[in-house]
């Protein structure tokens, strides 16, 4: 088995570090991470720079980039082979609900997964890397189970899984679960700057809005691993009968008049 790592956290991060310790002897293991904290840099590539390749001390390459371009360049040319699965973190810190859109370590999984390749999200639910190595055990434990199962080599998915910082015993089961909601995001931070200019921090994640149960927010209270299944499609299927009514009368009406 031939594994991907990559993270948005940075490759010197101990969540990365920790994955790859825990996976080194169960597969061929490559990372290949950005070399700067790439927090909520979502599905971005790095189009109009260019970006560089570097080997650190311990083996792993950081590229000056986002998330998706270390898995963007990884697998369209860099590694030279098509990897069996591509893991992204540990994240330190949740990646629950709408943060899903805007995450870094979301975006270097679906990257992969974009490419045809299974593909798996890892993060801590808590910011401070307790018990990290728990996690790393746990998400060993799963990509084992996956393989055994024979789901890594064949058709592609994408998995989001989120693990409660607690010891490796008192973490509860994986739970099947639909993304949770926030609320809408706290107020921007202002500040004055030496030179008397304002600055703009974007404010902290709103509240948990839907954390019923059956939600990744729920699971992970009670102290289970939630994991998500994800897909890439945005189209609203839903109302697909609506909007086509109203394109057909998009369709049919006169077109404005302009004014004179």
């Amino acid at each position: 088995m031939k594994i991907l790592i990559s993270n948005d956290d940075g490759y010197q991060a101990p969540g990365i570090v920790a994955l790859f310790e825990a996976l080194r002897d169960v597969a061929e293991v490559e990372v290949i991470a950005p070399e700067q904290n790439n927090s909520a840099k979502s599905n971005a590539l790095t189009l109009h720079s260019p970006l560089y390749v570097t080997r650190a001390s311990n083996g792993f390459r950081y590229i000056n980039g986002t998330p998706a371009d270390c898995v963007h360049i990884a697998l369209t040319g860099l590694l030279g082979y098509r990897p069996d699965l591509v893991v992204s973190g540990i994240n330190n810190g949740a990646n629950m609900g709408d943060d899903t859109i805007y995450s870094g370590t979301v975006g270097a999984a679906m990257e992969g997964y974009l490419f045809g390749i299974p593909a798996i999200a890892f993060s801590q639910v808590e910011k401070n890397w307790e018990h990290l190595a728990s996690a790393a055990r746990k998400a060993r434990d799963l990509v084992l189970q996956m393989s055994r199962q024979n789901l890594i080599g064949s058709s592609p998915w994408l998995l989001n899984v989120n693990i409660p910082n607690l010891p490796f015993d008192a973490l509860g089961h994986v739970k099947l679960c639909r993304l949770g909601r926030r609320h809408a995001a706290e107020a921007v931070i202002t500040q004055i700057s030496p030179r008397g200019d304002t600055m703009y921090w974007i404010g902290a994640a709103g509240a948990t809005k839907d954390d019923a149960e059956g939600t990744d927010f729920h699971a992970t209270t009670q102290g289970h691993i939630s994991m998500t299944p994800l897909k890439v499609d945005l189209t609203d299927h839903d109302h697909l009968g609506y909007w086509a009514q109203t394109a057909a009368r998009l369709a049919g009406a006169a077109p404005p008049t302009t004014a004179t």
